[in-house]
């Protein structure tokens, strides 16, 4: 059987409070027993003290002859109290009691009353009647000039005050179940507010499971932490999103540009014969297909992991050494009139070897525009606390409608010079890169013509990058 996480949790607490009750309940009935007793005994002597304090301090002449009147006397000034009961016994037999009539009538049991007069000390005892138990004290008197005996029964009915802490005990125990009824309403109302989100979540993550639309987010406010758990449910599915996103564009792409190469790859292989030259140029072209599908996939993964986290591996990075260096790599990529144009004397938070792959990328870009003997130039500098890289040439330039467009994906710019054409992903890659680091890169006309391609990114701040 399925229990709901409301239910538990209102099942818990009041599981909880009713075992915080039930012992509040127990030992306040013990104390309160406790406290009867104690009361009851203290009662008793208090009685016996206070007719012994009144028969001493008595001025009546005529009761210090006779023993009736003066227990007659102190029953008519000493009333009882609820469920007390006071009367005495002289010569052996029942004289006088109160006039509040007692739940039951100890002084109508012969046998008992004989056994009271008995007494020649104080005596306390308890019995057993039909009104419970009850506890009493003889007190025995005897007068000067009065040889009959008398005594004083004081009687409290134990059992009748015990039940009156019962009934308190009794709604004591009405009341904690009515205000654990009451929690229990007001628990399942809170815990449902509570988990709202919580349901939320559920059919959020069973909507995307049934339609794959990870667009749905929580709208969880507050700082609590069932709105952090939402906040993190939020930014699950925006890195899933992000995934799915990734993963789509690199389907379509592989799809789009690997689907050529493969059917050039079948087709010659379909149409090989047994010619050994018509083999030789076949396996010649194969090879060079299965290069530049090498090659595209390559730039497809470099594109997927520029969206997802450890992309960057940051370092400070010393700009004027990159500028140096990658002009020195790129002098093997053709013959041109390399130049540094200047570098910048500053340190940057940055990976180091994906910024290398972007001037590369740039500068094998330029080397595809250019002819032999065309200026390719590459510099850094600081502007405005951003380091700025650009790689210019004189080359035939960017036309303004393309100069957007030609980072995109399986873009190419026109004006190429190279064998070989690239599949368009270069300049995306570059672009990748940039926005990876927190800046961004654009294309300007160079100073003299052709084309300045310029990369920016943050000097001072380090970014919460990719």
């Amino acid at each position: 059987m399925r229990v709901s996480a409301r239910a538990r949790i209102v099942g818990w607490m009041l599981a909880v409070v009713g075992l915080a009750l039930s012992v509040a309940i127990f030992v306040t009935t013990v104390i309160l027993l406790s406290e009867l007793d104690n009361r009851v005994d203290a009662e008793l002597a208090n009685e016996t003290e206070k007719f012994r304090r009144y028969a001493a301090s008595s001025l009546d002449p005529r009761m210090g002859s006779d023993v009736a009147l003066l227990l007659e006397e102190y029953l008519t000034i000493n009333t009882p109290d609820r469920w007390e009961d006071f009367f005495s016994i002289v010569d052996g037999d029942v004289d006088k009691r109160t006039w509040i009539e007692p739940p039951v009538r100890l002084d109508g049991d012969a046998e008992l009353v004989a056994h009271m007069a008995r007494a020649t000390t104080v005596d306390d005892r308890t019995i057993e009647t039909a009104s419970g138990t009850v506890s009493y004290v003889v007190i025995p008197v005897t007068v000067v000039g009065d040889p009959r005996p008398g005594h004083l029964v004081v009687a409290i009915f134990y059992d009748l005050q015990r039940e009156e802490i019962a009934d308190a005990v009794r709604v004591l125990g009405l009341s904690a179940l009515a205000g654990m009824v009451l929690a229990g309403a007001a628990g399942w109302f809170v815990a449902g507010r509570v988990l709202a989100p919580v349901r939320l979540m559920s059919q959020t993550a069973e909507q995307i499971s049934d339609s794959s639309d990870l667009t749905r987010r929580l709208d969880v406010p507050g700082d609590d932490d069932v709105a952090m758990l939402a906040a993190t449910f939020n930014h699950m599915l925006d890195r899933l999103e992000q995934a799915f996103v990734v993963q789509r564009h690199f389907m379509d792409d592989a799809g789009h540009e690997l689907r050529t190469p493969i059917t050039v790859i079948r087709g010659h292989l379909e149409l090989m014969s047994d010619d050994p030259e018509d083999r030789a140029e076949t396996l010649a072209l194969v090879t060079d297909e299965l290069d530049r599908m090498n090659r595209i996939v390559d730039d497809l993964i470099t594109l997927a992991k520029a969206e997802q986290p450890g992309f960057l591996s940051l370092d400070q990075v010393e700009v004027a050494d990159l500028t140096v260096s990658v002009v020195a790599k790129a002098r093997a990529l053709g013959r041109r009139q390399w130049r540094v144009d200047e570098v910048a004397e500053a340190r940057v938070p940055a990976d180091r070897q994906r910024l290398t792959q972007a001037l590369m990328q740039l500068v094998a870009n330029a080397v595809r525009h250019t002819t032999d003997d065309d200026l390719i130039a590459v510099g850094s500098a600081v502007r405005d606390s951003w380091v700025v890289l650009w790689v210019r040439d004189s080359g035939p330039g960017v036309a303004p409608a393309d100069r957007e467009r030609i980072f995109g994906r399986f873009m190419r710019g026109a004006g190429r010079t190279g064998a070989h054409d690239g599949a368009g992903l270069g300049l995306a890659i570059v672009r990748s890169i940039a926005e990876a680091h927190g800046g961004n890169v654009k294309v300007t006309d160079a100073a003299g013509g052709g084309a300045c391609f310029v990369m920016s990114i943050p000097l001072w701040e380090l970014w919460e990058v990719r």
